[in-house]
């Protein structure tokens, strides 16, 4: 059941009939487990470096972007292993983590932070020159470059992993069965190593590259991180636009600014989003997951099952309830896979970008979907 206060735009749990707990359109992945801990102690600076970072610059000499491609950055090589890239993958490059960063800040999110560039940064490279008035191609330029880098700052700090980073509680193992989900306390995250990722924007991969050996389950150690801003939106929300065929998400002030860009996973062929106007009913901040046979029809079993709040919940942090019933925008337990796999019909966001996005929001904000 759906238990929603208007007074207070706030979602108790969530029964979701639109948005299934697996992506349509793949098979049944495997448990995601917890990458064992690295037990070697920080000291090496690493290809990846703050001064190499912060010194990138655009060259046309430089390799070219991947190209675009719903996979986008590469694959880890198996559910879990997201902190230990694979050894041929495409290494990061300090020029588009520089980039990614500013495209975060500027509020034209590329995704999780990778590197590596492809599909979601092209889409907010774009979305950044349509919004600066420079010529729309995706393509990250000398001119693009330019103006994101412009009085910028610095775009990494350090951070020191405190005790309450490795405190916890978390779950090594979080099991795809929904009801084995529905029989945890709650869908923590699997390791400081997650949590830190997603606190800074950025993938479990880039982060371990970033600093190389260190054991981030131990509280007191440096690490280098990129430095976002979880700041609230600029203005409130009063219009947001989902475009289906970019797999994108754009918020919109009273006065036509645009607010915000996220790349969303926006449905599938066989369970496709709504087209047209719907409104924002409310907020549910850390919503449990309801999957009720009677009301869906995914091969999930024929028992119902109430899946605890978390992160790592099928709809991660945050629920924003739409008018139609069961659709909604909402965060996401695997945040490198948004708009690079297939949704149920709801819009399915980053946790980062879905909470902010649900601060700036009141009941009645039209949604357009095309």
């Amino acid at each position: 059941m759906i238990r929603l206060s208007l007074a207070t735009a706030l979602l108790a749990s969530v029964s979701l009939a639109a948005c299934d707990a697996q992506d349509p359109e793949q098979s049944a992945p495997t448990a995601r487990t917890a990458p064992a801990t690295n037990p070697v102690q920080a000291g090496g600076t690493g290809p990846l470096s703050a001064q190499s970072i912060e010194s990138a610059a655009w060259s046309p000499t430089r390799p070219a972007q991947p190209a675009s491609t719903r996979t986008g950055s590469a694959a880890p090589t198996a559910p879990g292993d997201e902190g230990a890239p694979a050894a041929n993958a495409t290494p990061p490059r300090p020029d588009i983590i520089r980039a990614q960063i500013l495209l975060d800040r500027a509020r034209f999110s590329p995704g999780a932070i990778d590197g590596l560039g492809g599909q979601n940064t092209e889409q907010a490279v774009a979305a950044f020159e349509q919004a600066n008035d420079l010529p729309v191609d995706g393509q990250l330029d000398e001119q693009v470059f330019a103006r994101l880098t412009q009085n910028a700052g610095a775009v990494t700090t350090t951070y020191t992993i405190s005790a309450a980073d490795v405190a916890g509680p978390f779950v090594a193992t979080i099991p795809t069965d929904l009801a084995a989900q529905g029989e945890l306390t709650a869908l923590s995250y699997r390791t400081p190593l997650e949590m830190l990722a997603e606190r800074f924007h950025v993938t479990e991969g880039l982060l371990t590259a970033l600093n190389p050996g260190v054991d981030f389950a131990r509280a007191g150690q440096a690490i280098l991180v990129p430095a976002v801003a979880d700041q609230p939106l600029p203005a409130a929300v009063t219009r947001i636009e989902v475009s289906k065929g970019e797999g994108s998400l754009r918020a919109f002030g009273a006065d036509g600014t645009l607010l915000a860009f996220y790349p969303a996973t926006v449905g599938s062929s066989a369970r496709p989003a709504p087209t047209g106007r719907l409104t924002v009913v409310g907020v549910a901040n850390e919503p449990d997951y309801t999957y009720d046979p009677d009301r869906v029809s995914y091969d999930r079993g024929d028992k119902k099952v109430v899946v605890p709040a978390g992160p790592n919940n099928p709809v991660g942090s945050v629920w924003i309830e739409l008018s139609r019933d069961t659709y909604g925008i909402h965060g996401t337990p695997e945040p490198s896979k948004i708009a690079k796999t297939a949704s149920s019909g709801c819009v399915r966001l980053t946790n980062w970008s879905a909470e902010q996005l649900a601060k700036a929001v009141k009941p009645g904000v039209e949604v357009i979907f095309s």
